[in-house]
């Protein structure tokens, strides 16, 4: 029963996440002038909403990255990161699902594809979008880590963690649209898909694999961090 309620809670939380964040690209759009700040505060204020509605219940994971990066650090069984990680995508498919019907009833997709990612700078190769992800998530996870384990920093790991959030979409969103986050990068792929549009899927793997690339190395710098501040 206590997994069921923390496996609710990520479902929720991620379909928040991504009815949000994703909501507000596909309505306002990601221009410069004011729309690529928008959406980055969305997708930032959905995750300090969520830490203190969720965080209680499930830790307000909500991201495959982070329940893999909290595995690593022996804070998460495996068989909760399993349950954590299919909720997540099942609460993103959830979001993505509702926008793409609020699209047919005429409301007009500034995306083009359900806020979903890809490479929308112009190249054609995979390495820089690669390496993006792989940077903004070990950001985003690092700062994570620091936070949360550190009882005295709890008041505020919330809203901590949603400003990262939201700086690393500033950065991101002119590149790849910003994953940082599997889930939220599988639901609007597969709605869009079943839609008809199959483009997103051609990349979608970046989007899976760099989050969680960045994951292992920000744990592995966040051990190596904290066994030389022991040492010091």
């Amino acid at each position: 029963m206590v997994s069921a309620k923390k496996y609710l809670a990520e479902f929720i939380g991620t379909f928040v996440l991504v009815f949000m964040g994703c909501g507000s690209a596909i309505f306002l759009g990601c221009a410069p002038d004011g729309g690529l700040l928008a959406v980055a505060l969305a997708f930032g204020l959905s995750i300090v909403a969520m830490a203190y509605t969720i965080g209680g219940i499930s830790g307000c994971h909500i991201n495959p990255a982070v329940s893999l990066a909290m595995l690593l650090n022996k804070k998460l069984g495996i068989t909760d990161f399993l349950g954590y990680v299919v909720s997540q995508i099942l609460g993103a498919i959830a979001g993505a699902g509702l926008l793409q019907l609020f699209t047919s009833f005429g409301v007009v997709d500034q995306t083009g594809g359900l806020g979903t990612n890809g490479l929308i700078f112009g190249n054609d190769g995979f390495i820089a979008p690669l390496i993006i992800e792989i940077v903004l998530t070990f950001i985003f996870v690092l700062v994570i880590l620091g936070v949360t384990s550190d009882e005295s920093k709890s008041a505020v790991s919330g809203l901590v963690i949603g400003l990262t959030l939201t700086f690393v979409h500033i950065v991101g969103i002119p590149l790849t649209g910003t994953s940082v986050n599997p889930a939220r990068s599988i639901g609007p792929a597969l709605v869009s898909a079943l839609a008809g549009n199959f483009d997103p899927l051609a990349n979608l793997w970046i989007f899976i694999v760099a989050p969680l690339a960045g994951a292992v190395l920000a744990v592995i710098v966040f051990k190596v961090i904290k066994t030389a501040k022991a040492e010091a």
